[in-house]
């Protein structure tokens, strides 16, 4: 037979690392889009990526370690009525290391604000919703690895400063392994 005192300790003991297992998950959660809401300006991302955008940015590895410096230029253009516009932002990277890139995306705003987006090297469709001055969106993107193409995934966030800046920072992983992460400071022409 159990002694009273060590069952209610037993009890105590399991509600205590119930507690600390939600507290645990909720702290994994992170932040969610709606904690933005009523952060100013407000952010519109066919306002702000409508024209011509310059970005500055970095990529770093696990350790925080700058692997590569990059800036890109991009040209951004909307159409379509209003509440459900397509738009194309047409990104120019030129890398530290010399070497250049393009990406095109596609983005499509329904009328919910809700975004969705293609691009040639994004597995199926990133996803995307505004609020406040934030905008969160994740995909998948096919990298070039070591002459290998790998597919990671980026959870990222932009955030309104003002009516010519926006900084964002995007965290890559692989099957929940963070790999790196990139920083970005948008600026409108």
């Amino acid at each position: 037979m159990i002694h009273p005192s060590k069952s209610w300790r037993r009890a105590a003991a399991a509600i205590a690392v119930c507690i600390s297992f939600t507290g645990l998950l909720t702290a994994c959660a992170g932040p969610q889009i709606s904690d933005y809401a009523a952060e100013k300006p407000v952010l519109d991302m066919r306002q702000y990526f409508s024209g011509t955008v310059d970005a500055y940015g970095v990529f770093t590895d696990r350790s925080s370690k700058v692997v590569k410096r990059f800036t890109v230029v991009m040209r951004c253009t909307w159409q379509g009525k209003p509440g459900e516009e397509t738009g194309v932002l047409d990104e120019a990277f030129s890398y530290s290391d010399g070497t250049s890139d393009r990406r095109i995306w596609t983005l499509k705003r329904s009328p919910d604000g809700k975004y969705t987006g293609t691009a040639a090297d994004v597995v199926g469709e990133a996803r995307g919703q505004e609020s406040g001055n934030a905008f969160r969106w994740g995909y998948t993107l096919k990298l070039p690895v070591d002459g290998k193409v790998v597919e990671v995934q980026f959870d990222d966030w932009m955030y309104l400063v003002d009516e010519k800046v926006m900084l964002n920072k995007a965290v890559m992983s692989k099957f929940g392994i963070k790999l790196g992460e990139v920083t970005l400071s948008f600026v409108k022409r």
